[in-house]
């Protein structure tokens, strides 16, 4: 009879799958509210396979994983997770994770399913894992991410194309698998280049050349966005993450991708905008110059280098010549929020999305009711946020937005991006509420004027 250890802080949860999995299973099962005293049981047991989940107090599924691992314990391990995010599939591969299954799936007609992957688990490490394997684990996970994402091996062939990755595509899994040669780009772009995927180890040349600007870029992963064009016509801007894939051993096996069509989140005038790679953040904010005094206050300068940059920018369009001026004008005082907002706009309209974000936020340190640097701010922290996939910006942008609303309650702009914000972070109920609220506004308003309209 096999023994099975499962590891889950849901009591509950335990209750049920005990006798299930030693009644269906034929198992001899040992239980574990926390890793703490999983670790102890196994000091004086050994068992077939560990069932753990990810998501623990004190010590994770992960952490678990790892300590276990670094003992020389082979034991086959099976995470049980309701996270479905690349970076715990990647996390648990690295140290030696066999499966992964679901949480909120297993009710008693797929305790067969766990049962099976038990066992296979147990065959698997009988005869070894190789990179075949590897990759066959890789594909079960990524099948239930809630995010569009595939894998192509060594050999720059696909081996996991999830259901996301089927809808964004209108590519099946069936039709894609085994695919190499770069067939997977064609439903994108509308002929075969490069995915970021392929680049993931390129230089920054090559990037450039194949149309990619680098959001960010560290050793192992790449953050990137393009422009589009798939069979349809239609041109869409697409965000594109990809991270090296190394199995337990070091060995690399692959390239895990996801992608994205933020064409409706950034807005689709980004689609008219040249395409810039960025590879560094850093610049410098002007400070005020102690030579610059009352004289110049008095004498108007300030105001007449910010009408400058004003006409430059609002009137003209010149948008880099525009900064300058409005650099002079906060160098006499830099005090002034309006002007830090106008730079602000100046560095977003020419892409440089991290300027005009410090931009914005000095203009709302300086006037923080203004409604108009509050909905810049909270724009551009929604951009780079989901850009980046910074959880941390779209949560401040939430926060301003708040702030607005409680303002103004009929800014049909501000619940709209509410929505988009909500959306993102998976707060799909939120979302709802907040589109339909901004939806109204709209409505009553156009309601209203069609009422003027028929009075006149």
């Amino acid at each position: 009879m096999l023994s099975v250890l499962f590891i889950d802080d849901q009591n509950p949860l335990l209750e049920v799958m005990h006798p299930l999995l030693e009644r269906i299973g034929k198992m001899n099962v040992k239980t574990a509210l926390n890793a703490k005293d999983g670790l102890e049981l196994l000091k004086n047991n050994t068992f077939d396979a560990i069932v753990v989940d990810y998501d623990l107090p004190e010590i994770s599924g992960i952490e678990f994983l790892k300590i276990i691992r670094s003992k020389g314990d082979t034991t086959p391990v099976i995470i049980f997770t309701g996270v479905g995010r690349e970076y715990a599939a990647i996390e648990a591969l690295n140290n030696g994770a066999d499966f992964f299954m679901k949480k909120g799936e297993i009710v008693q007609s797929q305790l067969l399913d766990l049962v099976q992957m038990i066992q296979l688990a147990i065959d698997r490490r009988k005869i070894g894992r190789g990179v075949g394997t590897t990759q066959k684990i890789l594909s079960d996970a990524f099948n239930f991410f809630n995010e569009a994402a595939y894998v192509i091996d060594r050999e720059g062939k696909v081996i996991a194309w999830n259901e996301e990755m089927a809808k964004l595509s209108g590519v099946t899994p069936e039709n894609m698998i085994g695919k190499g040669d770069w067939q997977y780009s064609i439903p994108f772009f509308g002929y075969k280049v490069p995915l970021l995927s392929d680049l993931i180890f390129q230089d920054d040349a090559l990037l450039l050349e194949n149309h990619y600007s680098v959001i960010e870029k560290n050793k192992q992963s790449i953050t990137a966005w393009t422009k589009a064009t798939p069979e349809e016509g239609h041109q869409v801007l697409l965000w594109m993450k990809s991270s090296a894939l190394y199995d337990s051993k070091g060995t690399f096996i692959g390239v895990m991708g996801k992608i994205r069509d933020i064409t409706e989140e950034m807005g689709a005038e980004l689609l008219h905008k040249p395409v810039r790679f960025h590879s560094s953040y850093e610049f410098s904010v002007p400070k005020a110059s102690p030579e610059v005094g009352l004289f110049d206050k008095v004498m108007g300068k300030a105001k007449s280098s910010y009408k400058k940059g004003i006409h430059l920018a609002f009137k003209e369009g010149k948008y880099a010549e525009a900064i300058p001026y409005f650099d002079r004008s906060l160098d006499i005082d830099p005090l002034l929020a309006n002007v830090w907002h106008d730079r602000g706009v100046c560095f977003r309209e020419l892409g440089r999305d991290v300027e005009a974000l410090r931009n914005f936020e000095n203009a709302v340190e300086l006037a923080p009711d203004d409604e108009e640097f509050l909905f810049s701010l909270s724009c551009i922290q929604k951009a780079i946020g989901i850009l980046r996939q910074r959880k941390d910006l779209i949560e401040s942008a939430i926060l301003v937005l708040n702030r607005i609303v409680e303002k103004n309650p009929n800014h049909a702009d501000a619940w709209n991006l509410l929505g988009i914000c909500s959306k993102e972070l998976g707060k799909d109920l939120e979302s709802r509420k907040y589109f339909e609220k901004s939806s109204n506004i709209i409505k009553t308003g156009k309601n209203r004027q069609k009422k003027r309209e028929f009075d006149i």
